[in-house]
């Protein structure tokens, strides 16, 4: 922590009885500087009995945990312009945490949200787990620690006040950004931040608003950086201008993590124009240019020889067949009736609108970064060790992206433009190709997934379900979190993936007894987390079964599940798509509805889908092939206690409905000869214009909690789950393999860049 004055005193500043009070610092600053004190939570909770380990931890409780002893070292800043400055440890990328997190500092520190100023901190080493974006944590750990740094503030600044004017802090009010006190007076809080600010770290005490006093938290705001967005004035990666930083990319392996042994035209490519440098690096070959445009006609004039892959002659029937070896039993069948079923989840693509990309300045002695990165620690704490050079002599700027569903956890691309610059000792500005990332960048594991319920009656005695998937790259910050929090853990020391799998899982059915296990296997794949990483796929099987055990039993698959669901709050958000959605309607032969449930995060969601399955719509003409199956109308439900943002939630339910129509009915990677087909979007097929519902209502549950739950990622899982349900019933023939597109390869695969390899005897520059 920073300070060196160890002492609490009270804040002068009255607070209702019974408020929850909360530690935190004035810093020492020329202006009002603060943060909050957070430890992590009680483990006495652990003493809770309940059937589900997530009930009394799930991956939402360790991320925050793990995160809340370095609070201390963030902080929010009052300008003496009167605006209000926050540095967030976190990624924005896309989903708004820039907005939420103004919205807190706004609320408790009663000024204008315009005022409020959040950028993205630089890679911060001493935060340790503090500085990490992914399971939809960021304004579930940040909630607390913001609000208290800003209330401490808010409280300063009234004390400065009544100290210059000589009045009471009980005679003033802060509002809209203004101090008002006795005979008219005001001021702005810009002019009161040099008087407020500390001389020497101070320790204090804050209460919090109580929510019924709240006016900008719960409220419905667009986005601060809309206006910036749509008029093409917001900054990505690629559009700083960095000193000298050139176009930079890099022609890649025909095979998955092939490597170069040669190239044939080093020299007559050096001298295309607009070209600076050639470079063989460790992915491949590096053109630097002018122009993008030259680089790619560069690297298409490339001219080299390749050594395979580790993924070489691997086809999708090789993996699976991989896959259906390495699967747990489910174990002896029961003596009563039960229903099973074996799913297949192919490979599949994070899809991001924003290509990989990175800025690199290399020197001898020190290196800068720009990236949009979601661990820039462990980015960092690589690039130092890949090059030789103290942490403190490596910046990475922590930029905003479009797009991650889970891929911008790996830094890849930073990484590599670390490499090109060292190699060449010039600055340069790194772009995948959009083909790349598809065939060889970060995929979702190929997976099946087992289920097996058991019932008697209306009974149900038992559900167990084996997941076997390809390996998942968990380097990226998140296992070193489980290892830091394993004493801690009620899982025991059973490995990154099967820990996350444990914690990010849960029964929310009065099942019986049940039991969910990982196994992974093949790590010969570059795999990384898509958004919510395994709950699709598992909830997926999941629910399908469960529309099969409902039709055993002769029962709705609504009420059946309404009538198994183990808490009211879950129900509810049933009760409402299928209330909304008017579940059971009359609807024409090849067209159904679906529904499905998920829980996650502290939070619940529901969903309700219509599809049509007709020939007529299926075998509709669109660009790049058939329409296939259309979702034509959508109704979710979600509950994440209290929702910082509604608007931002509604949109991040949308995203996740798009993700999930993707994964049920379009998107996937086909591998095939150790190489992935897909090229770019025109036949990578994320959810497009002709199968999205033109009906869609999100409804916003309300809640009386205190705190938020996670959102981000939670939409996805039951929406793929309702389209899954839903073209079941519609086709009559439940599916088992995912997308249902997969089998059918609707488009000529592109050639790989350099098309042809050539000889190594061909007269070649050897690469040593």
């Amino acid at each position: 922590m920073t300070g060196t004055d160890s002492s609490s005193r009270q804040e002068s500043v009255p607070q209702p009885l019974a408020r929850r009070r909360f530690l935190g610092y004035v810093l020492a600053a020329p202006t009002l500087l603060t943060a909050a004190r957070l430890v992590a939570p009680s483990e006495a909770q652990a003493d809770v009995p309940s059937p589900e380990i997530t009930e009394l931890i799930d991956l939402n409780d360790v991320m925050t945990a793990a995160a809340a002893p370095t609070s201390g070292l963030i902080t929010v800043e009052v300008n003496t312009d009167g605006t209000v400055s926050f540095a967030l440890p976190r990624a924005e990328v896309g989903q708004g945490i820039t907005t939420s997190t103004a919205m807190l500092i706004a609320e408790e520190l009663d000024v204008p949200l315009e005022r409020v100023r959040v950028t993205l901190a630089d890679a911060r080493p001493e935060l340790l787990f503090n500085q990490l974006t992914g399971g939809s944590n960021t304004t579930f750990s940040t909630y607390t620690p913001v609000r208290v740094a800003s209330a401490i503030a808010r409280n300063r600044l009234l004390r400065a006040a009544a100290a210059e004017w000589g009045t009471a802090v009980t005679e003033l009010t802060l509002k809209a950004g203004t101090v008002t006190g006795p005979g008219n007076r005001s001021t702005d809080i810009g002019a009161l931040s040099r008087k407020a600010a500390g001389v020497r770290t101070e320790q204090v005490t804050v209460g919090l608003k109580p929510r019924d006093m709240f006016t900008v938290i719960g409220k419905p705001h667009s986005r601060t950086d809309a206006l910036a967005a749509v008029t093409g004035r917001k900054k990505f990666t690629l559009d700083l201008n960095i000193p000298d930083a050139l176009p930079t990319m890099v022609c890649r392996p025909p095979t998955i993590n092939g490597k170069v042994t040669a190239v044939s035209n080093l020299q007559e490519v050096s001298s295309m124009p607009g070209v600076t440098d050639v470079a063989v690096i460790s992915t491949g070959v590096a053109v630097r240019a002018a122009t993008f445009g030259q680089c790619i006609d560069a690297v298409r004039a490339l001219r080299v020889s390749w050594k395979p892959g580790r993924a070489d002659g691997k086809s999708d029937a090789s993996v699976l067949k991989e896959l259906k070896a390495a699967e747990l039993p489910l174990g002896l069948p029961p003596l009563t009736p039960s229903v099973e079923e074996r799913f297949t989840f192919h490979f599949r693509s994070n899809s991001a609108l924003e290509p990989n990309c990175a800025i690199a300045d290399v020197r001898p002695d020190r290196a800068e970064i720009w990236s949009s990165l979601k661990a820039p620690i462990v980015a960092k704490e690589a690039i130092a060790g890949k090059l030789g050079l103290p942490l403190g002599s490596v910046t990475v700027h922590v930029t905003e992206g479009g797009g991650s569903f889970g891929r911008k956890l790996f830094f890849d691309a930073a990484l590599e433009a670390v490499e090109v610059s060292q190699k060449i000792g010039k600055p340069v500005k790194l772009m995948w190709h959009r083909a790349d990332d598809s065939r060889q960048g970060r995929t979702h594991p190929m997976a099946t997934s087992r289920v097996r319920i058991a019932y008697l009656g209306n009974t149900v005695l038992s559900y167990r379900q084996r997941h076997t998937s390809v390996a998942t790259d968990l380097g990226h910050g998140l296992g070193e979190v489980f290892t830091a929090m394993a004493a801690k853990l009620p899982v025991g020391d059973i490995g990154f993936s099967e820990t996350f799998f444990q914690l990010s899982q849960s029964m929310p059915y009065n099942f019986g007894a049940n039991s969910r296990l990982l196994n992974e296997t093949d790590n010969s794949f570059n795999t990384g987390s898509m958004r919510n990483v395994y709950s699709p796929d598992v909830t997926c099987a999941r629910e399908l079964l469960i529309d099969r055990l409902a039709a055993r039993m002769g029962k709705d698959p609504y009420r059946f599940r309404h009538d198994f669901l183990r808490d009211d709050r879950s129900r509810a958000v049933l009760d409402k798509v299928a209330e909304v959605g008017r579940w059971g309607r009359s609807m024409p032969a090849g067209t159904a509805q679906g529904i499905a449930f998920h829980s996650e995060y502290h939070s619940a969601n529901a969903v309700l889908v219509e599809i049509d399955c007709r020939p007529e719509t299926v075998d509709r003409p669109v660009r790049g092939g058939v329409a296939g199956p259309r979702v034509t109308k959508a109704v979710v439900a979600v509950d994440v206690g209290l929702a910082v943002n509604p608007r931002g939630l509604e949109a991040q339910m949308m995203g996740c409905l798009m993700d999930g129509i993707a994964l049920t009915l379009t998107s996937s990677l086909h591998l095939r000869d150790g190489h992935f087909l897909e090229a770019s979007w025109d036949n990578y097929f994320y959810t497009r214009q002709w199968n999205t519902p033109p009906e869609l209502e999100i409804i916003v549950m309300p809640s009386t909690s205190e705190r938020p739950g996670g959102a981000g990622e939670l939409g996805v899982a039951a929406s793929m789950a309702a389209v899954a349900c839903a073209y079941g019933r519609a086709t009559g023939t439940m599916p088992t393999v995912f997308p249902i597109n997969h089998g059918t390869l609707s488009f000529e695969p592109k050639p790989t860049v350099p098309p042809v390899p050539a000889s190594p005897t061909d007269g070649l520059d050897h690469v040593r």
